[in-house]
């Protein structure tokens, strides 16, 4: 299948290849919750906590999110604050999922119940992890090789709980063993209520490219919502997805650090596909650093100094002079440290952009 870009022109290289046509859907049914519009912030680790969900939702055009992957045995250990902290919300970020990973159906089955106790709108299975600590563990990625004990755990959760229950799975253990048709065929029959595809195998991890074709025979195989995931990093893209596969959501992952507006440039394009969307400015990128960081100290996180060094290197991505503010970044000692370094130079960027605009202005006008 063709994507809107291709990385045959090397690194970086974006070339057309199709003209999508067909946008992402309005909204979507996943049982009783409506997720609008159809975009699902993916779970990510170390990424996608309340901090990181709360400032995508307020920067709007993301109809789901969804919690870091979250250990079900973990969740159940009353010393487990880690991952007790991994499910706390707040009510503005409904509709939100959790989701959780496990080999155990009964433990499974209990964390399940605790996350609908929590008022969680969704409970998640993770079948994606490729890290080699969480299959080991017969976790994440590493049951894909288990399709009977992947099918006890949909029954056990199934039956424990009353919301939503989904899974996110990749397309088999490697190339040599596909069975993403088969385990979506899986889950409509246990009652789940939506699949979530990311179209790499767990060999692959995170290299190469995603195979859009095997979202669209995993739609062609089930009738419960499809929504997919792999190789977004633009509106076009989505729609792309849609328009090659039929999936009935998009949901993002890595395109999302670093490139937070990536949800509202979606609902902006697909407004009437081919609609112009935002490019952030240099403005805007700074707006969004500094609230980021603000939400970061204001959440009092005991790990805030060492997210803000993680997404430096996304969010300066592209930024004139990147590499000297991250360093600067890197270098700093506390979050308030940073948050001033972040100030001192976009204000500096900014007040000189101003500056040459104004002299340019004032030249025009002596020349007339």
């Amino acid at each position: 299948m063709k994507k809107f870009w291709d990385n045959s022109g090397g690194a970086g290289t974006l070339v057309p290849q199709a003209s999508p046509t067909q946008p992402v859907p309005m909204s979507l049914q996943i049982g009783s919750v409506r997720i609008a519009p159809a975009t699902v912030l993916a779970p990510m680790a170390g990424v996608t906590d309340t901090v990181f969900r709360r400032f995508i939702r307020n920067l709007g055009g993301c109809g789901l999110i969804m919690t870091e992957f979250t250990s079900a045995d973990g969740v159940l250990r009353k010393k487990d604050q880690k991952a007790k902290r991994y499910l706390h919300f707040y009510e503005d970020e409904h509709p939100i999922s959790a989701q959780l990973f496990g080999s155990n159906p009964e433990v499974m089955a209990e964390a399940a119940k605790m996350v609908e106790g929590l008022g969680f709108d969704l409970v998640d299975l993770n079948l994606g992890c490729p890290a080699k600590k969480v299959v080991k563990c017969n976790g994440g990625s590493g049951l894909l090789r288990d399709l009977p004990a992947i099918g006890r755990i949909f029954e056990a959760v199934r039956a424990a709980v009353t919301i939503p229950f989904t899974v996110k799975f990749r397309a088999g253990w490697n190339e040599e063993e596909i069975v993403c048709v088969e385990l979506a065929r899986m889950a409509e029959s246990s009652g789940l209520a939506a699949v979530a595809l990311h179209a790499r195998t767990r060999e692959q991890g995170y290299s190469g490219q995603a195979r859009w074709e095997w979202i669209a025979a995993v739609k062609d195989a089930v009738k419960i919502p499809v929504i997919g995931n792999g190789d977004i990093r633009s509106p076009e893209d989505a729609c792309a997805m849609v328009t090659q596969t039929g999936c009935d959501a998009v949901m993002i992952g890595r395109t999302a650090p670093s490139n937070p507006w990536i949800f509202r440039q979606i609902e902006q394009y697909c407004g009437a596909v081919g609609n112009p969307y935002d490019q952030p400015t240099e403005s805007d990128r700074y707006q969004m650093i500094r609230t980021y960081f603000q939400m970061l100290i204001e959440e009092e996180l005991p790990d805030a100094v060492g997210k803000m060094k993680q997404f430096a290197s996304w969010f300066t991505h592209g930024v004139p002079g990147g590499a000297g503010l991250r360093k600067a970044i890197y270098d700093s000692k506390s979050a308030v440290e940073i948050l001033t370094r972040v100030e001192e130079f976009f204000e500096a960027r900014l007040c000189g952009a101003g500056q040459a605009i104004a002299q340019q202005a004032a030249g025009a006008i002596a020349q007339t």
